[in-house]
């Protein structure tokens, strides 16, 4: 799908540089001064070969189920509340999820569970989210993906990681938030790698990945005080880990409801934020 074709949300238009290299992806991400700039820029961005022809061809073809749909087929911008406390961060869109609806956990399996729970939590205005546009709404939360392209087998190169970097430690450097969520072992990786590149300190040995672990990363001197908004009281952001909301996991009974609920309650009351503070209708 082309910018400016009149896809619902879309963050680019025509004029919107594309970036070809990861080097281009280092600058763009660097000089993008808000997070509409910053979520123009990635929807573009084909820095990736791989995933730029993995993405595209899964556009093209499609699945039987969706034959009537047309396909997204670009990389996913982060999503939701744009000061959000809470930054949900996840691994990669799925071919036929964000790749076909153009948001990210948007449109497949792993999507319902994240979204009913910040529904339950009351950070999300609907339970479900199916299509860019659909009316859905986060308040407090955003979420965001290490890697932006739908990668093949749902597993990105190393080097893809690498290259996509830059624009999670943008997004993160825009939004400021209190609390880190990561859903899964790469994605909690994904989020200290983040937190090293930005200068904050990360306690050694470097915290494990686990349901439910919890690390505190502290921030440079410099950059305690967030003025008004006041995002970073204490001097830190917190890391909050949960198994990853996939098939594999939710199928087999390795992450329930009840357990993602209790990690994201944490994530949540770390961040300041709770039911009563979302003003959802």
């Amino acid at each position: 799908m082309e910018p400016g074709s009149g896809w619902p949300e879309e963050p680019a238009d025509a004029s919107t540089r594309v970036v070809r290299t990861p080097a281009g992806v280092v600058r763009a991400a660097a000089t993008s001064r808000t997070l509409t700039q910053l979520d123009a820029r990635v929807s573009v961005c084909r820095a990736c070969p791989r995933l730029v022809a993995w993405r595209e061809e899964v556009a093209a073809t499609g699945r039987r189920a969706y034959a009537d749909q047309p396909y997204w087929g670009r990389p996913i911008a982060g999503w939701g509340d744009a000061h959000a406390p809470l930054l949900v961060v996840g691994l990669a869109p799925a071919a036929h999820g964000g790749n076909r609806t153009g948001r990210v956990f948007t449109g497949d399996r792993s999507g319902d569970w994240i979204f009913a729970a910040l529904h339950r939590a009351g950070l999300a205005a609907q339970e479900r989210s199916d299509h860019a546009g659909d009316g859905q709404r986060l308040d407090g939360v955003r979420i965001a993906a290490a890697v932006r392209c739908a990668p093949p087998d749902n597993l990105p190169s190393g080097q893809e990681r690498a290259a996509c970097a830059p624009w999670l430690d943008a997004e993160v450097q825009l939004v400021r938030p209190r609390v880190l969520f990561a859903l899964g072992g790469i994605a909690w990786d994904a989020s200290l790698a983040c937190a090293r590149r930005l200068g904050w300190n990360v306690p050694r040995p470097a915290p494990r990945f686990g349901h439910g672990a919890h690390a505190v990363l502290t921030l440079p001197q410099e950059d305690d005080d967030d003025g008004e908004r006041g995002r970073r009281r204490g001097g830190a952001v917190h890391l909050v880990g949960s198994y990853h909301v996939s098939q594999q996991n939710t199928s087999t009974g390795r992450l329930t409801a009840a357990m993602l609920d209790e990690a994201l309650g944490l994530a949540a009351q770390l961040a300041g934020v709770s039911t009563a503070d979302a003003a959802l209708g």
